[in-house]
């Protein structure tokens, strides 16, 4: 991070702190206007309890609950009339930011509650000042943080246009390398609270940011694996693959790891570099899915019975509009088993979604029983023929 960029946030940063700082002394001092009539008319109010001025006590109460209040008819009525404006708007853009910043700006409320009410029940000490501080910088870069989220087919949409086939991977990848980057910044601001010079305290990590980089050498494999996927194209968001010994529906391409999910419903999380090194089956992308099968019939069809169930097979499948004619074909007369006359069909659906594929290979098996049973066949099961040559003795019994 360049050091003009770290001491312009943090000056920034500085700036809006101090006029957080002006606006809740001015209100400290207003408060503390109106409680001089409160004293007066109310003297026990004097008394103090853990040194604390009572009526100062009750006023800090007071100014907490009416927060939490103001927070509750902001919510209502701002924040409800402008996502009833984005409802009606061309873009579904403002829908979603107004969303994002819902959260902060509650919690926003809440904060500036807690800190009137420390200004008010204690001498403000300089920890306090900056754990309230630390807490309004991190508000603000969580509003950031939370837009850029609520924005991300924004990125989708600007990779789109380098690379249409990896939009989404792309544009979730930069999103994540922009997230590090401000979250990077927010924490240089809250260190900057703290009196903490973000720039010398990087320049002194020496040996020690050495050794992190040899910790962090499993993290930058993983990294340079993601970079290696998504310029190889090998994979993609929704596909279904398999790696490593682990088979299921990518849903998504990190930093560091591949999320797969399982056909048993299971979130499987692979680090890149072993995706990246190992061989990748995907399925999504053979475009067809094939159908092996055997067919055995007794024993007792006729040569022209199996001759004709063979060539209405064939037919049948040749004339499928599920069925792939691009692909091998074929239907014959395999063997003799031990039990049955065995036909080979192998095939290829025309797609390799697995329940369209169930659903063609169902279709494929009723329409094969027709057939079979049209041409007065059945189909054979294992079955074992004893022969006796002769009938032990009864005497021998």
């Amino acid at each position: 991070m360049p050091t003009t960029e770290v001491n312009t946030t943090e000056l920034n940063a500085t700036q809006s702190l101090n006029v957080i700082d002006d606006l809740s002394m001015n209100l400290e001092g207003t408060v503390q206007t109106l409680l001089v009539p409160v004293y007066e008319k109310f003297p026990f109010l004097h008394n103090t309890f853990l040194d604390i001025p009572l009526a100062n006590l009750f006023a800090a109460i007071v100014v907490f609950l009416l927060f939490l209040l103001f927070r509750k008819l902001f919510t209502l009525i701002v924040i409800g009339t402008l996502q009833k404006i984005s409802k009606v708007t061309e873009t579904y853009y403002d829908d979603k930011v107004i969303s994002a910043l819902k959260g902060p700006i509650r919690f926003a409320f809440i904060l500036i509650g807690v800190h009137l009410f420390f200004l008010l029940i204690f001498k403000e000490t300089e920890f306090i000042k900056n754990i309230l501080n630390t807490l309004v910088v991190y508000t603000v870069f969580w509003a950031i943080i939370s837009v850029m989220e609520s924005l991300r087919s924004v990125f989708h949409h600007a990779t789109e246009k380098f690379n249409p086939d990896l939009a989404k991977e792309m544009g979730n990848f930069i999103l994540k390398i922009a997230k590090i980057l401000v979250g990077a910044v927010g924490l240089g601001a809250m260190l900057q609270v703290w009196g903490i010079n973000v720039t010398a305290l990087v320049a002194s990590l020496g040996l020690g940011g050495l050794a992190f980089a040899l910790a962090a050498k499993d993290t930058a494999s993983n990294m340079f694996g993601s970079f290696a996927l998504l310029a190889d194209k090998s994979i993609r968001i929704g596909e279904w693959i398999k790696v490593g010994g682990v088979e299921g529906t990518v849903e998504d391409i990190g930093m560091r790891t591949t999320k797969i999910r399982s056909f048993e419903k299971a979130l499987i999380t692979v680090p890149n570099q072993i995706v990246s090194n190992s061989p990748i089956e995907n399925f999504s992308r053979r475009g067809v899915r094939r159908i092996k099968m055997q067919l055995g019939l007794t024993y007792g069809t006729s040569r022209d019975q199996v001759d004709a169930i063979v060539k209405e097979i064939r037919a049948m499948l040749h004339g499928h509009e599920k069925i792939s004619q691009k692909e091998t074909l074929l239907v014959n007369f395999e063997s003799f088993g031990d039990s049955s006359l065995n036909i080979f069909i192998y095939t290829f659906t025309d797609t390799s979604n697995w329940e369209r594929y169930l659903n063609i290979r169902e279709d494929i098996h009723l329409k094969i029983m027709k057939i079979v049973e049209e041409n007065g066949a059945s189909f054979a099961f294992p079955s074992r023929s004893i022969y006796i040559e002769q009938t032990p003795d009864k005497n021998v019994l």
